[in-house]
This record gives C-alpha cells, sequence and structure tokens, in this order.
C-alpha cells in the first residue's frame, strides 16, 4: 500500500498546480443561467485529485472499496472532511479537467530517444447495450481494436524506455491509430526512434516522420 508521505508529496504537487491553475479554470468554467451562486465544496480541488491518482497507485481492484474501507477509514488525518462515495464520484467526474491539465503540465516524462506508441480501447458500455446508451450518443463512434468491434473511445500513448508517459490524447473509437501520430502536436518532443506495431506501419507515415526527425 502507498505510504503517507507519498500521499502527501503527490498532494502538495497537485495543490501547488490547483494554486495557479483553479483560478484561471474558474473564469472559463460555465454556470448554469439558473445558479449562478458559487456553491462551497466540502472538499477541496486538491484533495479530490490526490484520491484519484492514489486509487490507481493503490492497486485496489474498485475505486467503492478504495474509498469507503481505505480512504474513510485509514486515512481520516489526511482527508478530515470526506464527503459520501456517490457525492465523490460526482466531484470526481467534474474534476476530469483540471486533472487532465495536471497530468500534461506536470506528470510527462522526457524523451529518451527511445519511445513506444500504442492505443487502447475505452469501452463506453458492452456491445448488447450500444443501442440503449444516452451517456456518450452522438460523441462515442463504434471501433475495432485487436480484441475486437467495441463502442466508446481510443486512448493514444506515448511512452519512453522507461517507462515513463510522454503525451497521451483521446479520440473516437472509429479514429485510425496513426492518425494521431500525424499530428505535429502529440509528438512535438518525441525525437529518435519510435516503435510501434504493424497497424501503425506505412511508407507515408514513415517518411512524414523521417522529416521530423523520427525513425518509425
Amino acid at each position: 500500500m502507498i505510504s503517507t508521505n507519498k500521499i502527501t508529496k503527490i498532494f502538495c504537487s497537485i495543490d501547488d498546480f490547483c494554486k495557479v491553475f483553479e483560478p484561471a479554470l474558474k473564469q472559463r468554467t460555465l454556470t448554469r443561467g439558473e445558479n449562478k451562486r458559487n456553491r462551497a465544496f466540502k472538499m477541496s480541488t486538491s484533495e479530490i485529485l490526490t484520491i484519484t491518482v492514489v486509487f490507481h497507485l493503490s492497486g485496489h481492484r474498485t475505486f467503492k472499496h478504495f474509498y469507503l474501507y481505505y480512504v474513510q477509514e485509514h486515512l481520516q488525518k489526511e482527508f478530515p472532511d470526506t464527503v459520501s462515495y456517490n457525492r465523490f464520484v460526482e466531484l470526481m467526474q467534474a474534476n476530469m479537467l483540471p486533472l487532465t491539465l495536471y497530468m500534461k503540465t506536470c506528470c510527462l516524462g522526457a524523451c529518451t530517444g527511445i519511445s513506444f506508441v500504442d492505443s487502447t480501447p475505452i469501452r463506453a458500455c458492452k456491445n448488447k447495450r450500444i443501442k440503449n446508451n444516452r451517456v456518450f450518443q452522438g460523441i462515442a463512434t463504434i471501433g475495432k481494436s485487436t480484441m475486437g468491434w467495441f463502442y466508446g473511445f481510443k486512448l493514444h500513448i506515448v511512452v519512453n524506455d522507461k517507462g515513463e508517459l510522454l503525451d497521451f490524447i483521446i479520440t473516437q473509437a472509429n479514429v485510425d491509430d496513426r492518425t494521431p501520430i500525424k499530428q505535429d502536436n502529440f509528438l512535438k518532443k518525441i525525437f529518435g526512434s519510435l516503435y510501434a506495431d504493424k497497424g501503425y506501419l506505412s511508407k507515408e507515415l514513415a517518411e512524414l516522420l523521417f522529416d521530423q526527425g523520427l525513425h518509425l
């Protein structure tokens, strides 16, 4: 299990980020027309993001068990004002934007000259429920991976030979794996050799990346 010292270190890093970016985020957040008052939350954004990050480092298989039986029982000193599980899930979903910005600005590694790119499906629901799914209706699409057809999105990631995350992007499921790496922003900090599976290989893409200093 992750130590409390590590949790404190993660919280301090996230809190420093929130002090800089949260005011800017609030200015750009759309408020509902019928309710323009600022609602004070019991838990801070830094606490919400810290718990979200720690879950993925904890080894717990389900977030509900992690939150109810670890955070609320064993981390009361670190998080004294926890909310109910259902309420925290709502807050966690509402704070995906600052979490993504934190990962993009504070958590990426450095390119070593040896990089790997791949994609993985993010399923919105099981295939038999596609017609009834309304959560991502009009946004999610049907795509195909090595595991078969799925409905949802794709997560594209680039890592170095140390396993450090260099960049990531989420696309619709029907987007070709090669499309994101044709964009300058996705590989702008990558150089040297880029390794990928056969689905990425094409003469056109190899020549395009070679002109950018990358050997596919």
